[in-house]
């Protein structure tokens, strides 16, 4: 995990942090949640996709290292009993808690704040290229190779494992509908022409096998 840390503290600095202490506490929390045993896709391997493709988008931002943070802390708490978007708001609450602490300026963690609750219905608006990344970040898992998807339906399914499957086909075909039903899945013109096409033949394909049972 030392990379990982080296990630948080670069970005945590590089956003204005003052209070070394506190940045490694805040890291070392966040790492904790991202490995709660009851995860099985919201793990760390997810939370480092996400950073990559930040970081490969990252000349598109404004302030891409409050996109990193809000990366960081977008599904910090992952509650798969929870309903609506309590856990992003609660994502969002231990993100403020967590980077004033850090001495970060208000408006920084305002902003990650901000960041962090778009992820809820994945909608950043036409101005806004750090909600835009952050998003498409978060979604990009849509566009993999078919196995990959797979195994990444998969491993939401574990997590929902206390869901009765017909419950749960009801609603995981509620969030892929609702996903498609966007005017594009992705913000981002180069994220969009190279992802858009495949991540709707995913999850098309995906809720297609949910309506067979």
């Amino acid at each position: 995990m030392d990379e990982l840390m080296r990630r948080w503290r670069d970005a945590a600095h590089a956003a204005g942090a003052s209070e070394p202490a506190e940045v490694e506490r805040a890291g070392a929390r966040l790492l904790a949640a991202w490995r709660e045993p009851h995860r099985r896709y919201h793990t760390t391997t997810h939370l480092r996709a996400v950073l990559d493709v930040v970081d490969a988008y990252a000349g598109s931002a404004r302030r891409p290292a409050l996109v990193r943070l809000a990366a960081w802390c977008h599904d910090a708490v992952y509650d798969p009993r929870a309903g609506g978007d309590a856990n992003e708001r609660a994502s969002a609450e231990l993100a403020g808690d967590l980077l004033a602490a850090a001495g970060l300026p208000a408006d920084a963690v305002t902003e990650v704040r901000r960041l962090v609750l778009l992820t809820a219905g994945h909608v950043a608006r036409p101005d806004d290229p750090d909600g835009a990344l952050l998003c498409d970040a978060d979604l990009a898992i849509l566009a993999a190779p078919p196995d990959d998807y797979d195994r990444y339906a998969t491993a939401v399914r574990h997590e929902y494992a206390h869901v009765p499957d017909p419950d749960f086909r009801t609603g995981r075909a509620a969030v892929l509908a609702g996903l498609l039903s966007l005017p594009t899945l992705y913000r981002l013109p180069a994220a969009q022409a190279h992802w858009e096409v495949r991540a709707r033949t995913n999850v098309t394909r995906e809720l297609a096998a949910l309506a067979g049972g």
